[in-house]
């Protein structure tokens, strides 16, 4: 087995990138690049910390899932969760965040690098809260590149084709997954059937 361990042996093998692969990069929002963030409902957001690396969704309505504050800052409000703040918690310490938005129906996907502060400001709060529910804390990120990535992942995946859905009924549920891994002292039938009434309760 061969594994390349240098970016020179990386570069011999892959060649230059080309100019459709640098031109796009820039160091602030574009009206473009504002157009995808705005029309975007969901986005990966990967943070690195000393146990390592970590990738988290984030999801709302389009407009509302992050907002623009201006050309080189973005603010990600952290709505309702599961309380275990990996991102939040490798972003106090190191800084470093990636995010990836998907558009559903596009194949074009939007990369953003930059660093972030977990910010609790009541004004801030405030003004991104929804139905009078406030975030409990917000991402300031600090925009150092953003470029479109190419679609071929999407075209590949096959993504947003409803023919290629997978059935939900053919896939583990959450409550058997915690069942199983909790030797049945959380999950079960139970925790299936509660999920959807308690999802729309504690959205916010």
């Amino acid at each position: 087995m061969s594994t390349l361990t240098s970016v020179e042996a990386l570069e011999a093998l892959y060649g230059a990138p080309n100019l459709a692969s640098t031109a796009k990069v820039a160091d602030r929002l574009t009206p473009p690049y504002r157009a995808l963030i705005a029309a975007s409902p969901f986005l990966v957001l990967a943070t690195v910390g000393p146990e390592g690396v970590d990738c988290s969704p984030r999801g709302d309505q389009p407009g509302r899932l992050i907002t623009v504050q201006d050309d080189q800052t973005l603010l990600l409000p952290d709505r309702r969760g599961n309380n275990r703040v990996d991102s939040l918690r490798n972003v106090v310490r190191d800084p470093r965040v990636g995010l990836l938005f998907l558009i559903p129906g596009s194949c074009t996907t939007l990369r953003l690098n930059g660093r972030g502060q977990v910010r609790v400001d009541d004004a801030l709060l405030y003004r991104l809260a929804v139905d009078g529910h406030r975030p409990r804390s917000v991402l300031v990120v600090q925009i150092q590149e953003v470029f479109f990535q190419c679609a071929r992942a999407v075209v590949r995946s096959e993504l947003w084709n409803p023919d290629r859905f997978v059935d939900p009924n053919s896939l583990p549920t959450a409550g058997e997954i915690l069942s199983s891994m909790s030797q049945g002292e959380a999950g079960g039938p139970a925790y299936d059937a509660e999920w959807p009434e308690r999802a729309q309760r504690t959205l916010w």
